[in-house]
């Protein structure tokens, strides 16, 4: 009875192991797909091309500037397409999964034009909210950016 309960012991704690990994591998799977998409983010930027971050926004994304505007995924496209960068760059982007949630945090740096046409020379920090819809894609539901004071 006593090797029983040993074994069935020795199993348990297997069978948890296995399961913590299967869990780590998942985390590190999504992380890369979530920074895949950030990636696909910057060479919107860097393009000019809104048309290749536009699907990865959910309908009901939403974002706020640096400004404090708060913009819908129409607007938010909008503005981007107004928008003419001559340079962007990431750095320093970290990807945390939640489960079906993921955070995306990290630094900008872009020059250009803004939609106003005014110049742009902004370096700033972005936190962006990712969730993995019910039909197994990931796509951003909020942004936040805040100014990095020069």
């Amino acid at each position: 009875m006593k090797h029983i309960r040993t074994w069935c012991l020795l199993g348990l704690l297997s069978l948890a192991g296995a399961v913590v990994v299967q869990a780590q591998q998942a985390a590190g799977t999504t992380e890369k797909a979530v920074l895949a998409l950030e990636n696909q983010w910057l060479k919107s930027q860097k393009t000019n091309n809104p048309d290749l971050v536009a699907p990865l926004f959910a309908d009901k994304f939403i974002s706020t500037g640096n400004d404090g505007k708060v913009m819908n995924k129409a607007d938010s496209i909008a503005d981007a397409k107004a928008t003419k960068l001559t340079f962007a760059e990431y750095e320093d982007v970290q990807v945390t999964v939640f489960g079906d949630t993921a955070i995306a945090t990290g630094g900008a740096r872009e020059k250009g034009t803004d939609s106003a046409g005014k110049p742009l020379d902004i370096h700033d920090r972005f936190t962006d909210t990712w969730v993995k819809m019910p039909d197994g894609k990931w796509q951003c539901v909020a942004t936040h950016v805040s100014s990095i004071k020069k």
